[in-house]
């Protein structure tokens, strides 16, 4: 009997071993001639970019918008943490020209903090903005508003967020901000937008409720008055109230400003003035430390 269970065991070795052997001839000939070659350009262009994985090209990582570049599926400018260097470097390698890359920015359109707006209940819970909008959908008093509890700066991967201590907003480091979007995100009101960073006027408001309730709920809502547009000096108004909101046209806008001053809540930001007041404000802050070490 056991001389009869060897002879078996040996027929089984035996037929797996040729089976093995015969599965390993056939994928060495699957990969001789099915193999698709590697394209060189795609380790290259890895390399090239920044290696933040961050998706603001719209493809899961570096690797995957390396391969669409490689395939010529992808513009060489769509990487915002490697910049107009990146986006060189990778026209390089296709022998491409760089078109059309526009710096952009992390834009927060509330202002309702520090006192400018309220709450509906006291909140306890998890320290999550999403978490706290499928509660009641959140404890601001505007529907539209920013919950302040910081989910979109802990997301930032780049810390170019802060919550700001006197409005409890989070506030964009623009210097840091590298437009990759995931603050946007994860932000369940759908208050922050990548926008060009030459695109200097916003309507910091996401209201569109009538004038008489944001009234009752904030003090820097758009009431939709359109003093905007009438101020507007661009033909065919660059600004237009829509939906109880104040609506910017990017194409046609010029930054000139005057929206912003003449909105009587102040829900319209002139940029180009906030940076502008904020470089000022930094320098006044360096000169203040350097006297003090001095």
């Amino acid at each position: 009997m056991s001389d009869i269970v060897i002879t078996y065991l040996s027929a089984a070795a035996a037929v797996l071993a040729a089976l093995a052997g015969a599965f390993g001839i056939l994928l060495a000939v699957a990969d001789r001639f099915l193999r698709v070659p590697a394209d060189p350009r795609r380790e290259k262009i890895e390399e090239a970019l920044p290696g933040a994985n961050c998706g603001s090209c719209g493809f899961p990582g570096c690797a995957a918008y390396a391969e669409a570049l490689a395939k010529g599926e992808a513009a060489a400018s769509l990487c915002t943490p490697g910049g107009p260097a990146a986006a060189k470097r990778i026209a390089d390698i296709m022998g491409l020209e760089v078109t059309g890359f526009v710096p952009k920015v992390a834009v927060v359109r509330c202002q309702g903090g520090g006192g400018v707006t309220g709450a509906r209940f006291r909140y306890v819970g998890e320290l999550d903005c999403r978490a706290a909008a499928a509660t009641q959908y959140g404890q601001a008093a505007c529907p539209y508003g920013c919950l302040g509890l910081g989910t979109c700066v802990r997301s930032c991967p780049f810390d170019a967020m802060i919550l700001d201590a006197e409005t409890g907003l989070p506030r964009v480091l623009e210097e840091r901000c590298m437009a990759c979007g995931t603050c946007a995100a994860v932000c369940p009101r759908n208050i922050i937008e990548i926008l060009p960073k030459q695109q200097y006027v916003h309507v910091l408001c996401c209201n569109q409720d009538p004038a008489r309730r944001v009234r009752q709920t904030c003090k820097v809502g758009c009431i939709a008055c359109r003093a905007c547009e009438k101020a507007c000096p661009v033909e065919g108004k660059a600004i237009h109230v829509e939906g109880n909101l104040a609506v910017i046209d990017p194409e046609k806008c010029t930054g000139c400003g005057k929206c912003a001053r003449a909105c009587p809540v102040s829900a319209i930001g002139d940029f180009r003035t906030l940076r502008r007041e904020a470089q000022k404000r930094k320098g006044e802050k360096q000169e203040a430390a350097g006297q003090k070490v001095a």
